[in-house]
């Protein structure tokens, strides 16, 4: 589960005026990112400001293009479900047809074409998200040059 309690510092991609990306812990999608709200009282989507709202498309922009770039996802999801942690904040997952490689790790989509669910046995590396927070990191600045 993601908390704002944890401290994510290392795993931050980008940090934004209204939203912070992070690289997701597990990394069962190959890519997986969290963005965060930055505002403590901000719950849903109907939370958000206007100004909120355009940077987060901004925001989804950007990271697609880096993620297709990057990896080569067939398809991307955003999900900003607010479950387990109840503060406004959304996934983005590019999903897979075939199975791709990055870093010497397989990454295997099973259910792609249906909705996502996290693999849990799943183990993603400090080492390895750090490899895929860097890719994105240049991939942004790239992206804004």
């Amino acid at each position: 589960m993601f908390t704002m309690s944890e401290d994510f510092s290392q795993d931050l991609i980008k940090d934004y005026k209204y939203w912070k990306v992070n690289v997701h812990q597990n990394q069962s999608y190959l890519g997986r990112c969290v963005v965060w709200c930055k505002r403590d009282d901000a719950l849903d989507m109907t939370d958000a400001t206007l100004e909120e709202h355009q940077e987060l498309l901004q925001i989804l922009k950007e990271l697609r293009r880096a993620a297709l770039e990057l990896f080569n996802p067939d398809w991307l999801n955003y999900a900003f479900l607010g479950n387990e942690m109840r503060h406004l904040h959304g996934h983005f997952l590019p999903r897979y047809a075939t199975k791709r490689t990055f870093a010497g790790v397989e990454f295997e989509d099973k259910l792609y074409g249906h909705n996502y669910q996290t693999d849990h046995s799943f183990v993603t590396s400090f080492e390895l998200r750090q490899k895929i927070k860097q890719q994105y990191i240049q991939a942004l600045s790239r992206l804004a040059a």
